[in-house]
């Protein structure tokens, strides 16, 4: 099902969703913490990195990224404006080049930059592989790219709600997406908020760039990187196919909302484990 693995319903969503997002919704499911612990993986060992953060939103990841990174050679692109309007209102990210573009067809050159990133951005491509590919391209040899995403629940009613909401993968997916694409050394960690139990609540999944050039992997049916389908909905008929995705899919994520905070504040008042005493 998955009503907001489309760029339009995912577009409006976010229309909506950045009024709160970096207050009240981010919070719950993607903390510093866990982004800090994923981008060790990229290897961000030199302030002269030219850097892209795609599916960058309001500039979570490229939070992280700027302790490492001159501001000045990262550049974070998004398909929403709403999202980036919240970016570029935050003084630390001045520096940081923002614009409105597609991940599964990226605008900059072949071979540009030495790092990829992408946080909480795969669950809404519509084609995961393409966008994977594009990172691929626009790396330069021995580049690596670093996607941060949101792991298939294994309970009945999380990963029901997932399929509504949007795209969960499996580790083997996101694995098999990135060997595709022509990534080599493929490595990746598993991480969580403090109110799941379980580790495997996200991935963070790096790969290196071999060799210059785009990437080996070509959509089966037409043989050719080609720019990814328009999603627009002009007909009525495709518009109200619009609005129900739309309206359903919003539900099933509005969901995982209370379950958050109700285990939150259940971790919150949970014993913690006495620590040791030194011996």
């Amino acid at each position: 099902m998955r009503f907001l693995q489309h760029k339009e319903e995912a577009y409006w969503f976010y229309r909506y969703l950045s009024i709160i997002y970096d207050k009240f919704i981010n919070p719950f499911f993607h903390t510093p913490a866990m982004r800090d612990k994923m981008l060790v993986l990229l290897k961000l060992d030199r302030k002269d990195l030219k850097v892209c953060d795609v599916g960058c939103g309001s500039g979570f990841a490229t939070e992280g990224v700027i302790k490492f990174v001159d501001p000045k050679n990262i550049s974070g692109l998004d398909q929403s404006d709403y999202q980036l309007a919240n970016a570029k209102k935050k003084a630390h990210l001045k520096e940081v080049s923002f614009q409105q573009g597609d991940a599964e067809n990226l605008p900059w050159e072949t071979d540009q930059f030495d790092r990829y990133v992408s946080s909480g951005s795969i669950e809404y491509w519509p084609d995961p592989q393409r966008a994977i590919a594009e990172s691929y391209r626009i790396l330069k040899p021995e580049g690596r790219a670093l996607n941060m995403g949101p792991i298939k629940p294994n309970h009945w009613l999380g990963g029901f709600l997932a399929e509504v909401f949007m795209l969960f993968p499996t580790k083997d997916e996101y694995v098999k997406w990135y060997q595709d694409a022509g990534f080599v050394d493929v490595e990746y960690i598993y991480t969580k908020p403090n109110w799941i139990q379980k580790e495997d609540y996200a991935i963070g999944i790096v790969g290196r760039k071999p060799k210059a050039g785009p990437s080996p992997w070509v959509p089966p049916a037409d043989n050719v990187m080609e720019k990814p389908p328009a999603e627009k909905h002009s007909s009525s008929q495709s518009f109200l196919l619009f609005f129900f995705r739309f309206v359903v899919g919003s539900i099933a994520g509005a969901a995982f909302m209370p379950i958050a905070i109700i285990k939150t504040i259940l971790s919150m008042l949970s014993p913690r484990p006495a620590k040791e005493s030194a011996r």
